[in-house]
């Protein structure tokens, strides 16, 4: 599988995207693209009307926080779109949890950057037929060297 320009330019926009996160452990951007359209984006971070606050007072992930594809697939629901045969662009491969959410979603390809530490969720994925691929930071910043933290 090779990359093209526009995973490359979607995968930048993810990353700007999970700046927006309040996060402080990890802040994950994610982005459902359709022929060439955004239809749905996300961030990690706590549910409309809670607090913007992530992590307990140990620094652990709050269990009630959404996942930036969560937000994004759950977001696209609310709407008229579908998300069959769209693409996923996550900065953050996908959990166990979230790959079943891809999966009914109708959501054909998953595109990211950096792996999460169970790589389950992405087995899943290939067991459904999705079609996975992982654009390395190097791959997306070539001329510049610790682009991304």
């Amino acid at each position: 599988m090779k990359h093209n320009k526009f995973d490359l330019a979607y995968l930048k926009m993810a990353l700007e995207w999970a700046k927006l996160s309040y996060c402080e452990r990890r802040q994950v951007g994610a982005l459902i693209v359709k022929d060439r359209t955004i239809i749905s984006d996300g961030f990690n971070g706590t549910p409309s009307g809670f607090e913007n606050c992530c992590e307990d007072s140990e620094g652990n992930t709050q269990w009630y926080v959404l996942h930036a594809e969560a937000n994004a697939i759950l977001k696209l629901a609310s709407s008229t779109q579908s998300a069959k045969e769209a693409t996923l662009y996550i900065t953050l491969s996908p959990c166990k949890e979230c790959s079943k959410l891809i999966l009914q979603s109708g959501i054909t390809r998953v595109v990211y950057i950096e792996d999460y530490k169970d790589m389950e969720g992405i087995n899943l994925l290939k067991r459904g037929g999705i079609e996975v691929m992982r654009i390395s930071k190097q791959e997306l910043y070539p001329d510049e060297k610790n682009t991304i933290a």
